[in-house]
């Protein structure tokens, strides 16, 4: 509690602080703002210097994205992996990529044209890459390792069905003629004696 003497200043008000954090809040948004037309500006000059390059990437490959994005850190986007951004101090180009372990650094200068240089030839081992997979001639992942040879099929087994059945029906053919050559000798063995009788017979 205040003391009975202590005077109460009656030109300290809320609205005044109120207003006072407002002004605060409005000069540290001034500055964000500022920072990110900035760093927009810049990207969009790189962006300029890099069109003719975005202009040769043949039409059929989509994985590219070339477009300045908005936010409170624009950024360059090369694909959905890599992009250019600016430093903290404004100045500094970043090009840099997502990977499995993290993200690295694939060029940095305060210079425009490194970086430029670095985008061009990140776009161009992209197309290559790109081609080499289509032509299948992508090299292998471990180094010594070949792609296993693959022997020609052998041609296809003539079918022999056709052959099998006409070796049946011979095969056939051949028992019956020896069943019936053997049927003869056997009736002319039994009736040998009937047969002798007649013809001596007839001849009386």
């Amino acid at each position: 509690m205040k003391d009975a003497g202590e005077k109460i200043d009656p030109s300290r008000k809320l609205s005044d602080a109120i207003r006072d954090v407002k002004n605060a809040f409005a000069d540290r948004d001034d500055v964000v703002i500022d920072m990110r037309e900035a760093h927009r500006m810049r990207l969009d000059l790189l962006a300029a210097e890099l069109a003719p390059v975005f202009a040769d990437v043949p039409a059929d490959m989509d994985n590219f994205d070339f477009v300045v994005s908005s936010g409170l850190q624009p950024r360059l986007w090369i694909d959905a992996v890599s992009h250019v951004a600016m430093g903290r101090d404004r100045r500094t180009y970043r090009f840099l990529k997502d990977t499995r372990i993290g993200r690295v650094v694939l060029a940095e200068s305060t210079e425009m044209k490194p970086i430029a240089d670095s985008v061009t030839r990140y776009v161009a081992e992209r197309i290559v890459e790109r081609q080499r997979m289509m032509e299948g001639g992508v090299e292998p992942a471990v180094a010594g390792m070949k792609r296993a040879q693959v022997t020609e099929a052998e041609p296809p087994l003539r079918s022999t069905t056709r052959g099998k059945g006409w070796s049946a029906f011979l095969s056939g053919l051949g028992l019956i003629a020896a069943g019936a050559l053997v049927g003869l000798a056997v009736s002319v063995a039994l009736f040998w004696d009937r047969l002798v009788a007649m013809v001596f017979s007839l001849r009386q």
